[in-house]
C-alpha cells in the first residue's frame, strides 16, 4: 500500500465531517423513533398522530460532539483496519523473504515485518472481519462519550433556562461524569456484529465491481479507445466504492437494528440516573394514558446488560419494539456510508497519485521510504 498512515487519518477524518453534516438528521429522527418516550413526547395523546413539528425540530442538536469526536476515531478505525488487514494478508499470502511484494524486504520491526502463523488457512472474509471488528473497538473508545451526549441531547425537547439542548445534558453528567462510557458494550456490541458483516460483504461487492469494470476496460483497449484518465479513475473508483458501501450498509444495518434499539435505551438511560429532568417527566406519566413505554424506561438503568435490556423490550412493547426506526436506520446507512466510504476512497486515492507524482519529480520511484515500504 503506498499510503501513509497521515493519509489514512485525513482522508479518514475529512469523509466523516462531511457525512456527519449530511446524516445527523436521519440519525436524530431514527434516535427520536426508538426512545423509550417516543409516544409520550412525538405523539398526540388523543389521536396518536406523529407531531411532525416536534419530530423534525432540532435535527441537529448535539451534532457537535460527534464531529469533535469522529475526527480522531475514523482516523483511528482506518489506520487500525488497513494496519490489521495488510498484515494478515502479508502473513497469508506471502513468504518472509517477500514481505514487501518480492523484491526487498521489509526491515526488521517494521509494520510490514509482522507475521501471524495462524491466519494461513483463514478466508479473505473472516481477514476482512477480524480487521473490522479491531478497528471497531479501538474507534469505540473514543465514541462512546460522544455517542451518550448525542443521543441525550437528540431527544430533547423543550428549554430550559437558555442553556443549548448539549448544555442541558452536559449538566446532567458533571456529578458522574464516567457515565459517558457506561454505553461502551452496548455500543461495540451493536458496532461488531456491524462492522463484521458489512466489511466482508463491502470488499466482496467491490472487487466484482471493480473485476467487471477491468474487464470493460480490456475489452475497451482492444478497440482502440485510450485509457480514462487520472481523474476520471478517481471517479470510477470512489464511485464503485459508494456503491458496494451502500449495499453491505443496508444489508448490515436491517440485520442489526434490534441490536442498536437496545443501545439507544442504554445509552439514554444514563443521564436517568445521573439525576436528570427525565426521571421525573417519566414518573409523572400519566400510567392511565396505555403509554407502556414509560413504564419501560423506569426500569432500564445503565448497568442492565443488553439481553436484560432487550427481554424489557419486548415484553413491553412486543418483537416490533426491537425494529423500531429500522427503516430509517437501513435508508441513512445507505447514503451515509456510501458517502463516507466513496469519500474516504477518493481522497485516498487523490493523496496516492499526488504522492507519488512528487517522488516521480523528486527520483524516488523504486526505493525504499523510511517506513519500509517500497515505492512502486
Amino acid at each position: 500500500m503506498y499510503n501513509t498512515s497521515s493519509d489514512i487519518w485525513v482522508a479518514g477524518a475529512l469523509a466523516a465531517v462531511v457525512v456527519d453534516f449530511v446524516a445527523y438528521p436521519f440519525d436524530t429522527l431514527k434516535t427520536r423513533v426508538q426512545s423509550p418516550n417516543y409516544e409520550k413526547v412525538f405523539k398526540d395523546v388523543h389521536t396518536g398522530a406523529v407531531q411532525r413539528k416536534v419530530l423534525f425540530r432540532g435535527l441537529y442538536q448535539g451534532v457537535w460532539s460527534v464531529v469533535f469526536s469522529t475526527i480522531p476515531a475514523s482516523g483511528a478505525f482506518f489506520t487500525t483496519y488497513e494496519a490489521v488487514k495488510n498484515i494478515m494478508y502479508n502473513s497469508s499470502t506471502k513468504p518472509p523473504t517477500s514481505i514487501t511484494g518480492g523484491k526487498t524486504a521489509a526491515p526488521e520491526g517494521s509494520l510490514n515485518s509482522l507475521r501471524l502463523p495462524f491466519t494461513h488457512s483463514l478466508p479473505t472474509p473472516i481477514m476482512h472481519g477480524i480487521a473490522s471488528s479491531a478497528a471497531e473497538m479501538v474507534s469505540c473508545l473514543m465514541l462512546t462519550p460522544a455517542e451518550v451526549l448525542k443521543q441525550n441531547a437528540q431527544v430533547i425537547q423543550g428549554r430550559q433556562t437558555n442553556k443549548s439542548a448539549m448544555g442541558q445534558v452536559l449538566l446532567r453528567f458533571r456529578r458522574h461524569p464516567w457515565r459517558l462510557w457506561s454505553g461502551y458494550t452496548a455500543l461495540v456490541g451493536r458496532n461488531l456484529p456491524t462492522t463484521a458483516l458489512q466489511f466482508p460483504l463491502f470488499e466482496y461487492v467491490r472487487s466484482r465491481l471493480i473485476d467487471r469494470r477491468r474487464q470493460r476496460k480490456a475489452s475497451r483497449s482492444n478497440t482502440g479507445r485510450p485509457p480514462s484518465e487520472q481523474s476520471e479513475q478517481l471517479v470510477e473508483r470512489a464511485g464503485l466504492t459508494g456503491i458496494a458501501a451502500a449495499f453491505s450498509g443496508t444489508v448490515a444495518a436491517t440485520v442489526t437494528t434490534p441490536i442498536d434499539v437496545i443501545k439507544t435505551r442504554i445509552m439514554l438511560s444514563a443521564s436517568d440516573s445521573s439525576g436528570s429532568s427525565e426521571d421525573q417527566s417519566t414518573r409523572s406519566g400519566t400510567r392511565g394514558s396505555g403509554v407502556v413505554s414509560l413504564e419501560a424506561q423506569s426500569k432500564i438503568k445503565p448497568d442492565k446488560s443488553l439481553v436484560s435490556v432487550g427481554r424489557d423490550i419486548i415484553h413491553y412493547e412486543g418483537i416490533r419494539g426491537l425494529f423500531k426506526g429500522g427503516l430509517i436506520r437501513a435508508g441513512w446507512t445507505a447514503i451515509a456510508l456510501g458517502f463516507y466510504l466513496s469519500l474516504y476512497e477518493g481522497g485516498r486515492f487523490y493523496l496516492e497519485n499526488r504522492r507519488k507524482e512528487r517522488d516521480r519529480i523528486n527520483g524516488k520511484l523504486g526505493k525504499q521510504t523510511t517506513e519500509g515500504e517500497e515505492v512502486i
